[in-house]
């Protein structure tokens, strides 16, 4: 493979880095949805395994 080593391919691979945060911890109702979205992925989960015990 070449690579190519120009000025113009250098000043272009710089870049700036976005300022950093603190992530913040959810509210009660990013909660309740993760909770629902826990228990319908565990529904969908045990599903599957019953269906591909029920078939084989």
């Amino acid at each position: 493979m070449s690579y190519s080593t120009s000025a113009k391919v250098i000043s272009s691979s710089t870049y700036s880095e976005p300022d950093m945060y603190y992530a913040e911890f959810p509210s009660t109702e990013q909660q309740r949805r993760y909770m629902f979205q826990g228990a319908i992925a565990c529904l969908l989960v045990t599903s599957l395994i019953l269906v591909t015990l029920a078939v084989s």
